[in-house]
């Protein structure tokens, strides 16, 4: 289960999906050029979703530009380094993690539950995609899936019109919690490349 911390599931989350970018190969069928479960990416394209996206909606709410990295057509686990590095360090410091996140969608919020929120979850559910794109054990949190998933659907004409998520992929009622939340994401969790 998570902690209740938002600088150590970051640190967690964001520490799991930088394990998954050592352990992807340069080369081949499950190398960086390899399809993603999201229709047109690849595993370097969920890398670019997570680096490309954050920086300006933090800048945007909070004034914080974050460092940094190579290019993630460079080199993709360097850039992910830099980043979550650059994520953790805002966590990590007590005034900037205690600032107020405004944004004219979200409402505000104290800064590190906003990144909490709307940013280490993401990683988290792309952490399935960068792994299974790659063929890595994909093993999510089942309590921390049932979580999102119990907090998500109730939001779920919110969330579908965000645009943010495919349409639900039917699974067995009895499906496993990591299942229920990939397919409620959009995502059909027996993808394989």
């Amino acid at each position: 289960m998570w902690s209740d911390d938002a600088a150590e599931r970051h640190r967690e989350v964001a520490g799991r999906f930088a394990a998954l970018t050592t352990r992807v190969s340069d080369e081949g069928a499950r190398g960086w050029d390899a399809p993603a479960p999201v229709e047109g990416w690849t595993a370097r394209d969920v890398v670019r979703h997570l680096v490309g996206w954050f920086p300006g909606f933090l800048a945007g709410g909070s004034g914080i530009v974050l460092e940094e990295g190579p290019s993630v057509d460079d080199d993709p686990v360097e850039a992910w380094r830099v980043h979550a590095q650059s994520v953790q360090d805002v966590l990590d410091d007590p005034a900037t993690a205690g600032r107020t996140f405004s944004n004219p969608y979200t409402g505000d919020h104290r800064l590190a539950d906003a990144i909490s929120q709307f940013y280490t979850t993401d990683v988290f559910l792309h952490s399935w995609d960068l792994a299974t794109a790659t063929g890595q054990e994909a093993a999510l949190d089942p309590e921390v899936c049932a979580m999102l998933l119990a907090g998500m659907e109730p939001i779920e004409e919110m969330l579908r019109a965000s645009g943010q998520y495919g349409p639900r992929v039917d699974v067995p009622p009895t499906a496993d919690p990591q299942s229920r939340l990939i397919a409620f994401i959009g995502r059909d969790p027996a993808w394989r490349p």
